[in-house]
Formats: C-alpha cells, structure tokens, sequence
C-alpha cells in the first residue's frame, strides 16, 4: 500500500513558476512508476507527466513539455513538478499518482494509488 500526499499548490501570475512535491509512504516507492495528472473544472481528468521508478525516462502531455519537468528522489520518497512559464490553462487540481511498471503511461485507469490533491490557479 502507498499513500500519496501532495502540497505546493497556491496562486500565481501568469508566466510565474511553482514547483510541487508528493509525499509517498512506504518501502516500495522506489518500485513505482510516478505520475502527475490535473483536473480543470468541468473536465476530466489528463496526464501531464510521468516518470519511470529509477527516473531514467520522463513523460510529458505536449501542453506542458518545455515547460514542466517532473523528478522524483528516491532516498525521500518524493516526487515533484516543476512548472514554470504558468498559463490561466495550467489552472487545475494537480494529483500525484503511482504504479507498477507496464502498460500505457498516460493512461490515469492504470494507476493504481491518488493524492487527494493540490490545487493551482493561474491568474492571468
């Protein structure tokens, strides 16, 4: 079992930067692929970057590549976000997520673990 527990989240100006963390409990964090997905109001749910268990391969939505960067340290069982260059459409509720290896990265049915979440709100 892990348990997921996000913060960073707040309110910015557009262009500006926040950086998020996920907090996992457990023994087997280094053994999970690590996600993060947001939801807008009156929207599902979407990928927005992964990162595979020894943070040798990282995943992006094309709406944040080049703009966000997800890491993870293993030693303190985090994960984080990076988001810089913030738009009014980055705003959303951000959820960290975890898995086994295997299977489509982007798919957010195939995570098996959820934050409760943070929220970010892009003022333009």
């Amino acid at each position: 079992q892990v348990q997921l527990v996000e913060s960073g989240g707040g309110l910015v100006q557009a262009g500006g930067s926040l950086r998020l963390s996920c907090a996992a409990s457990g023994r087997t964090f280094s053994y999970y692929l690590m996600g993060w997905f947001r939801q807008a109001p009156g929207k599902e749910r979407e990928f927005v970057a992964a990162i595979t268990p020894t943070a040798g391969v990282t995943y992006y939505a094309d709406s944040v590549r080049g703009r966000f960067s997800i890491s993870r340290d293993n030693a303190k069982n985090t994960v984080f976000l990076q988001m810089n260059s913030l738009k009014p459409e980055d705003t959303a509720v951000y959820y960290c997520a975890g898995r086994l290896p295997g299977g489509a990265t982007t798919d957010r049915n195939r995570y098996n673990y959820w934050g409760q979440g943070t929220r970010v709100t892009v003022s333009s």
